[in-house]
């Protein structure tokens, strides 16, 4: 026995015998779970490659390899329609097409479930129709006929690949395959880059006041107008980062009396009342049910947030904020 096949003896039956293309989705399946679930490789750009692939790709993979456990018919065949099994481009598109429909229903099966739409129930499910899928194509392609088996000829194509790049046969032939071997680096780079780096019209940082309607769910409507001094008025405060980085955020709350006059706004009188300080992460929305206790009294107040990345300076505006909302409101007395 060669050298080269020694160390398969190593790794059980089930797993030696597996067909190569049906242990590469396997390999995927454990690989895409590692850089998910794996911290600080979650992080990086293997994620978003290895997440496309798992489910954009692998579980049709694995499906039509169960419902077509044989080997497609040559390309040269003369009776193509009357040969069993499909060829390798049309199993490579049913693959995307199959998984295009499975991973959408799988996911709508799992919304009305207890375990809802999380990364965890959706790797869970996602992980096991592939595997279970790979199961039933190696019992099935198992058991028929060697010759009728289906074979990926990975082999024959990489010795191929290295003959065509290593031994052209030609000076163009070599000239080309330097221009393929740029053309691909290229083109893995930028995307790459394009997953790495966010465009800067993608760095934002959402602020918004909610409120709790009667059922405890959160709302953007029902706002208090009216409020009477020293008296408690219920909000929830709304942040969302999605700056592509951790901030550490505040938020300053003040309430105003201003002076609208030729579309400019003059701040006559300024009261501070809360202060909040959340730290999040990349694509973390953080809510902060809270009260305010006004002490000016007024009509047509502004109740004012202003949230600032960091330390906020020691006169906060609306103009030195990175962001502000406000509501109006009269304070009465009692």
């Amino acid at each position: 026995m060669s050298q080269r096949r020694d160390w398969r003896l190593f790794l059980p039956e089930p797993v030696r015998s597996l067909p190569a293309d049906l242990a590469v989705v396997v390999a995927g399946v454990a690989l895409t779970l590692v850089v998910t679930l794996t911290p600080g490789l979650a992080e990086t750009p293997l994620r978003d490659i290895a997440g496309l692939v798992f489910s954009l790709f692998l579980p049709g993979y694995a499906l039509i390899a169960a419902l077509f456990p044989e080997r497609g018919p040559p390309i040269d065949a003369e009776d193509r329609d009357r040969m069993g099994g499909i060829d390798g481009i049309e199993r490579v598109a049913l693959s995307f097409g199959t998984s295009i429909a499975v991973v959408p229903l799988l996911g709508l099966v799992l919304n009305f479930t207890p375990w809802g739409l999380r990364l965890g129930p959706i790797l869970v499910t996602l992980s096991g129709f592939t595997l279970v899928a790979t199961a039933f194509a190696a019992t099935r392609r198992s058991a028929l006929p060697e010759d009728e088996r289906l074979v990926v000829p990975y082999e024959r194509w990489f010795a191929a690949a290295r003959d065509e790049l290593f031994s052209p046969a030609s000076r163009t032939d070599a000239m080309l395959n330097v221009v393929l071997v740029v053309s691909v680096v290229l083109a893995t780079t930028s995307v790459g880059y394009a997953v790495a780096v966010p465009k800067d019209g993608e760095s934002f940082t959402e602020l918004y006041l909610l409120t709790e309607d009667g059922n405890d769910e959160l709302t953007a409507d029902n706002y208090p107008e009216e409020l009477v001094r020293g008296e408690p008025a219920s909000l929830v405060l709304g942040v969302g980062n999605q700056e592509h980085r951790t901030v550490n955020y505040t938020v300053v709350t003040v309430l105003q009396r201003v002076e609208v006059s030729n579309n400019s706004t003059t701040v006559l009188e300024s009261e501070r009342l809360r202060t909040f300080t959340p730290r999040l992460e990349h694509n973390e929305t953080w809510h902060e049910p809270h009260e305010v206790r006004p002490t000016m009294t007024g009509e047509r107040l502004r109740l004012t947030y202003l949230l600032y990345e960091g330390a906020p300076p020691a006169a906060p505006t609306a103009d030195n904020a990175y962001r502000e909302v406000h509501l109006w409101v009269t304070v009465r007395a009692e």
